[in-house]
């Protein structure tokens, strides 16, 4: 069977469902699924992913906060509300200009 930590059919705010960590990045995972999977994650000022790539499609959803994101060396100011498509294969990072909240979806090809 396959799981995920946010339990199905309970109404949740991605905001006020993972906590900020001094100097760290924290990560929840909201739905892990054969296909891909919903992640959610906070990040404290000045923390980052540095680059890399993955073999599959990713959606950038910043729901509070401010981030760089880097796709191909272009780097995206997004604030909260924005949200950025990192193409499969193509590197990309991520860096906190402020504390930041986002959801990461990965599709799998």
């Amino acid at each position: 069977m396959e799981k995920n930590i946010f339990e199905p059919g309970n109404k949740f705010r991605f905001t006020e469902s993972v906590d900020y960590s001094t100097d760290g990045i924290i990560s929840k995972r909201v739905l892990d699924r054969s296909v891909g999977n919903v992640t959610l994650f906070s990040f404290d000022k000045g923390q980052r992913l540095s680059e890399h790539s993955a073999p599959f499609d990713a959606m950038v959803q910043v729901v509070e906060g401010a981030a760089e994101i880097i796709i191909n060396h272009n780097p995206y100011e997004l604030v909260a509300g924005d949200s950025i498509i990192m193409p499969a294969n193509i590197p990309h990072a991520v860096n906190a200009t402020e504390k930041f909240k986002m959801v990461l979806t990965m599709i799998k090809g």
